[in-house]
């Protein structure tokens, strides 16, 4: 198996990580993911038992929400190594789109390198007040950025970082994928957009908490954090 071929599993290695972390955190939210522990673990010299590592509801919760976050910035990692392997000095590649994937790839790894937990933007002098763009892809305009705070709003998000992984494999890298497979229907209907995640369900559920009605002038539900019900029928 060559370098590149290496790279190229990496890459959808870290790709069905996210995928996975994604799940694990819906299940979570939804309190549908188990949170069996072993009532004894033994691993080399070391023994714990359940109580010392059993998880809360609200433990598991919040854990989830990094557990998806670093399967994301690991994206970066290996986007970035990929790049490297294939591209000898990717910086000054004459391909503008190698360029930004490089550079975008490695600012969100090295925000996340120096400070996992609470990533910041470590913006090399010669990247600052630049913009980085694959067209219909992702964007990161650094202008501003170094030293503030980590925010995917700055660079599109989770699932623009999981379209440049995949640009990354099949422009850069040429790997030429296999036919999807048959995956197992979903056995809900979910639809999430950012962190709001809307549920279909037969009826209302019995212990289902009002929330205040806050109707915009449009006839929109106002549900907070910038989010928006529109019915199709504005006036019902």
């Amino acid at each position: 198996m060559t370098d590149r071929d290496h790279h190229i599993q990496h890459l959808f290695t870290a790709e069905l990580q996210f995928r996975l972390a994604s799940a694990v955190r819906l299940a979570v939210t939804g309190n549908r993911q188990p949170l069996d522990l072993p009532m004894e673990w033994v691993h080399g010299q070391h023994r714990v038992r359940y109580e010392e590592i059993a998880l809360r509801q609200d433990q598991a919760d919040y854990a989830a929400a990094f557990l998806q976050g670093s399967a994301t910035y690991l994206m970066a990692v290996a986007i970035k190594d990929a790049i490297r392997a294939v591209v000898p000095d990717p910086k000054t590649s004459s391909d503008s789109n190698v360029r930004a994937a490089y550079q975008i790839s490695r600012l969100i790894r090295n925000a996340f390198a120096h400070a996992p937990f609470s990533p910041t933007w470590s913006i090399d002098p010669d990247c600052r007040d630049k913009t980085f763009a694959i067209p219909g892809l992702i964007t990161l305009d650094t202008n501003g950025l170094h030293g503030t705070p980590f925010d995917w709003r700055h660079y599109g998000g989770p699932l623009a970082l999981f379209r440049l992984g995949r640009f990354v494999r099949t422009a850069i890298l040429k790997d030429d994928p296999a036919p999807r497979k048959v995956v197992p229907i979903a056995g809900r209907a979910i639809v999430q957009q950012g962190d709001l995640i809307l549920e279909k369900v037969d009826a209302i559920p019995p212990d289902a908490a009002p929330v205040g009605r806050k109707t915009r002038p449009d006839g929109g539900i106002d549900l907070g954090g910038g989010h928006v019900l529109q019915g199709d029928d504005k006036d019902t």
